[in-house]
């Protein structure tokens, strides 16, 4: 990277560092969070003009940049339109909703004139996030003919906010970024992403257990430059990952960051929700962490969401539920969000965003590639 980058990101690092831990957790006051939150709702097909479906990241726009707006939701799409549910890991778009249900596309990725190295090509993951300045990153982990067979180490992608693509941050411990929250330190973004191809696919769909989290530190005081990476650092390791015919890969995928700078991680393989302490500043894997909570109403949990009093939002992929589980382990509430199928619901959730000012929760459903929020009757 350029040293004038590194000059002008130095201070804050060294800023952060000094700090440490982050404020305490806030406790709920009135119940849990999504206690009142009882009306699912379409908002609106996530599927554009290319027809690509199952949408899997979820981001919620906080501020109004170019072509993103506020209070608007950002939807990734992990799977071509070829039927009959398309091929995973082949999708290139990314979607804009708004809350009145208005649709536009955001962005379609060429696989083919990317600005930088990204193995395997394009497949958009889970892994959503909007940086400061308007860039937003999205993560890859491709194929190219929908099987786990052919999946590559893929890349993060990086967006401005029209949606042209203009870099891509390849290697340094990625390899099938699957989820990923970011974490804005003044000048500088932790990005904390989930890696589930670590062995995955020589072991043919046996458990490895070789699943990551990694914390990449992106310099993004520089609103009309792409940010530029500075650090990356393992923090979690030994996840339980495989690949799976339906599925793809199933391994580590929702993380986020609490107040006490603890990284909550969905475990799907492990049916369980772990911790991983001191994540900004840590410079060491502390393998899967400490366990949060396991079993109970967890079936599988995918997206994760942190909402106000560190409450930590998962939907399961083998029902159509969500859990709403405290810092410190306890399964407050559940909520039904999809109940289609057989079984009720299995398969149809993934990404989730949480709207504490609003108190509602957005969520794409894979099983009717759509946009829904849960929210107050």
């Amino acid at each position: 990277m350029k040293r004038r980058g590194l000059l002008a990101c130095l201070s804050p690092l060294v800023t952060l560092t000094a700090v440490g831990a982050l404020a305490a957790p806030a406790q709920a006051a009135h119940g849990p969070f999504v206690g009142p939150l009882h009306t699912v709702r379409t908002i609106a097909s996530t599927v554009p003009g290319n027809g690509d479906v199952n949408p899997y990241g979820t981001a919620l726009i906080d501020h109004t940049e170019g072509d993103l707006r506020r209070g608007d939701v950002l939807v990734s799409n992990f799977n071509n339109k070829v039927p009959p549910s398309g091929q995973q890991g082949t999708g290139t778009t990314l979607v804009q909703v708004n809350p009145d249900g208005e649709a536009d596309l955001f962005s379609q990725i060429d696989p083919h004139n990317l600005p930088g190295a990204c193995p395997g090509g394009v497949g958009l993951t889970t892994a959503l996030s909007v940086l400061p300045g308007g860039w937003v990153v999205v993560g890859s982990l491709p194929t190219t003919d929908g099987t786990a067979a052919t999946a590559k180490a893929g890349c993060l992608i990086v967006l401005d906010k029209h949606g042209s693509v203009r870099e891509t941050i390849a290697g340094h411990g990625i390899n099938g970024p699957w989820d990923m929250t970011a974490v804005p330190h003044g000048a500088t973004t932790d990005l904390f992403v989930t890696n589930v191809l670590n062995g995955t696919v020589r072991a043919g769909g046996k458990v490895v257990r070789k699943g990551t989290v990694l914390r990449l530190t992106l310099c993004t005081q520089d609103t009309h430059q792409p940010p530029t990476l500075l650090s990356t650092t393992e923090i979690g390791s030994g996840f339980a990952e495989r690949t799976d015919p339906n599925a793809l890969v199933i391994g580590p995928t929702g993380v986020g960051l609490g107040r006490d700078d603890t990284l909550y991680v969905a475990d799907t393989l492990g049916n369980r929700i772990t911790a991983i302490p001191h994540a900004s500043t840590r410079r060491h894997s502390a393998g899967t962490g400490r366990v949060v909570t396991i079993g109970g109403a967890l079936n599988g949990p995918l997206g994760l969401a942190i909402a106000p009093g560190d409450e930590i939002l998962t939907v399961n992929s083998a029902d159509g539920n969500l859990v709403d589980t405290s810092a410190r382990g306890r399964q407050l509430a559940v909520r039904t969000l999809d109940s289609s199928g057989s079984p009720a619901g299995a398969g149809a959730l993934f990404g989730l965003a949480v709207d504490g000012d609003q108190h509602k929760v957005y969520f794409v459903d894979d099983a009717t590639n759509q946009l829904d929020v849960l929210e107050r009757p």
